[in-house]
């Protein structure tokens, strides 16, 4: 048999939007600062005007020592307001262009010597963006170029321990895919040492078939030999923006596909 359970009423909440109740504390205790704020404003006013009619040079030079410092007060206020204006008018903008923007298609054919990709299939950053990305956002700009041009399971594996390996990728055609990113300043060039690194891990430890270094900067000479005996491909800063505008192809595409044995 149950026992049904006697319920202990709780405290009726208040419904809602119910008006404060009148306090006729906090009401006095209201007029009693604004009646103390007034009469502290007309005792200082009192003072100052006593201080003017007793010595109206002194009033006269501080009155005009302060006239500067009022004025700048002003202006220095209407900039806060216009600044924020600016501010809200950018977010505004930013927020309707997230809006109307729609990414656009993954998966578009890769793109090989001499063919142009359509605007339509762009869906990394334009060219001159790479340079405001960090590292991370680097690499998955251009694992979003490997997925635009037709690659299959592309994965970001840069990190510690990636092993020079930043973005791991299956061609078109089947082939294996490695690529290190170097996100350095125009001024800063990837150097041999850079590339023998990786060389000494993308064919050996990654097993790749076409391997490549993308950079928003360029090469040095070493690196560039060391790169061609290797057989690893230099994308620099040039070929990168190509790439990404679709008017210069993959890595994969520099790389002649092996004959199929018969």
């Amino acid at each position: 048999m149950t026992i049904p359970t006697q319920r202990i009423p709780g405290p009726v909440p208040a419904p809602a939007g119910r008006r404060t109740r009148f306090s006729l504390r906090v009401t006095a205790l209201w007029f009693a600062a604004v009646a103390l704020l007034v009469c502290g404003a007309g005792f200082a006013v009192r003072v100052l005007a006593e201080a003017a009619a007793a010595h109206p040079v002194a009033a006269a030079l501080t009155a005009a020592a302060c006239l500067p410092l009022a004025w700048s007060s002003v202006r220095a206020g209407r900039r806060l307001r216009l600044r924020r204006a600016a501010r809200r008018a950018a977010r505004a903008l930013e927020c309707a262009a997230a809006e109307i923007v729609e990414p656009a298609p993954v998966g578009v054919p890769a793109a090989v010597a001499g063919a142009v990709v359509p605007e339509a299939a762009w869906v990394a950053a334009e060219p001159a963006d790479y340079d405001v990305l960090d590292g991370d956002a680097f690499e998955g700009a251009v694992a979003e170029l490997c997925e635009r041009d037709g690659c299959r399971d592309v994965r970001v594996v840069g990190g510690a321990g990636d092993l020079g390996a930043d973005i791991v990728a299956t061609a078109p055609d089947g082939r294996r895919v490695v690529i290190q990113c170097k996100r350095y300043r125009a001024t800063n060039k990837v150097g041999s040492q850079d590339l023998q690194r990786f060389g000494g891990t993308c064919f050996a430890v990654h097993e790749a078939e076409v391997a490549a270094v993308v950079t928003t900067s360029d090469f040095t000479t070493p690196a560039v030999e060391y790169a061609e005996q290797c057989g690893i491909l230099c994308f620099d800063r040039e070929a990168l923006h190509a790439w990404s505008a679709g008017t210069g192809p993959g890595p994969w595409a520099l790389v002649p596909a092996p004959e199929p044995r018969v």
